[in-house]
């Protein structure tokens, strides 16, 4: 009885075309068994497409998100620039509230020469000051509003409606739409009925 040697009869070397058919067998079974077509990594289709329109999704919210942080900035900016003189100017005003008191008592005691110079100067101001957008609250006959008046006195007045503006008693600024200092009013009340005589 002969013996086989294992050295003499070597095992088969594996047929790649088969293996090859096998792995296509073995796909399509499982194509048809989960209804989509795998991918290398083994997951399905409809899988992948449902990340990637998840990863879409958060690519354009993310993109939105830094468009109006950019639009945010540009704001912020724009108004700081506009509103960065704003101390200063509340600074100036008080040498310009000085300035009218002195040019007003000049021309009471007659000294016209003086007074003529110092409106001048006080024009020069007001014009710097309305090129950076500062510029007087008017209020003389207009409706009391909080928001840019405030209320010193009150005073009877049959000429005018409740609740408006009948004297100035200390001049108000705003540089564009922000207040700057309140003009200091007269708020009109209706006078007190006099009881009749008997």
């Amino acid at each position: 009885m002969s013996t086989s040697d294992p050295a003499n009869n070597p095992r088969p070397e594996p047929d790649p075309i088969a293996n090859a058919n096998a792995n296509a067998n073995a796909n399509a079974a499982d194509t048809a068994t989960n209804g989509a077509e795998p991918n290398p990594r083994g997951e399905p289709a409809s899988q992948l497409q449902r990340q990637r329109d998840e990863y879409f999704g958060q690519l354009q919210r993310t993109q939105a998100e830094f468009v109006n942080y950019q639009k945010r900035s540009k704001a912020l900016a724009e108004s700081d620039r506009i509103y960065a003189i704003g101390s200063l100017v509340r600074d100036l005003l008080d040498g310009l509230d000085n300035l009218e008191r002195a040019t007003g008592a000049l021309r009471a005691s007659g000294a016209s020469g003086i007074t003529e110079g110092l409106d001048m100067v006080h024009k020069q101001m007001v014009a710097t000051l309305a090129k950076h957008g500062v510029e007087p609250i008017a209020a003389i006959g207009k409706p009391f509003d909080p928001n840019q008046h405030e209320a010193l006195v009150q005073q009877p007045d049959a000429f005018h409606p409740e609740g408006t503006v009948v004297a100035e008693l200390g001049k108000g600024y705003r540089i564009h739409d922000r207040v700057l200092r309140p003009t200091k009013v007269a708020v009109s009340i209706k006078p007190a009925e006099t009881a009749p005589r008997s």
